[in-house]
């Protein structure tokens, strides 16, 4: 499996970790959306798209079941949001674009 395409959105939100979201493009044929980034107390992490569950308990959308894969994910990702060419946008832009897709 090869990550193909990255695309970061970053955001800034007042009083909040969340720097971002990233949508990973697998083998140019299958794309995980909503990705949060987050910055943690040592370092940047990603959480993968979840829902809430009925019991109020959150779950994983689509994952990484091994820590290699997971790390390839977090490395492709936070690279490109180190990327200077990505800006900046305001998290209602966000919404919108992904109630697009």
């Amino acid at each position: 499996m090869e990550i193909t395409h990255v695309d970061v959105k970053k955001i800034e939100r007042e009083g909040s970790r969340l720097r971002g979201y990233a949508s990973v493009r697998l083998d140019d044929c299958f794309v995980v959306n909503n990705i949060r980034i987050i910055e943690g107390d040592d370092e940047m992490f990603i959480a993968m798209p979840s829902r809430r569950r009925a019991d109020g308990e959150y779950e994983d959308i689509a994952h990484p079941i091994n820590q290699e894969t997971r790390d390839y994910f977090t490395k492709e990702i936070l690279k490109e949001y180190e990327n200077p060419t990505v800006v900046e946008k305001e998290e209602e832009e966000i919404e919108e674009e992904t109630e697009e897709e």
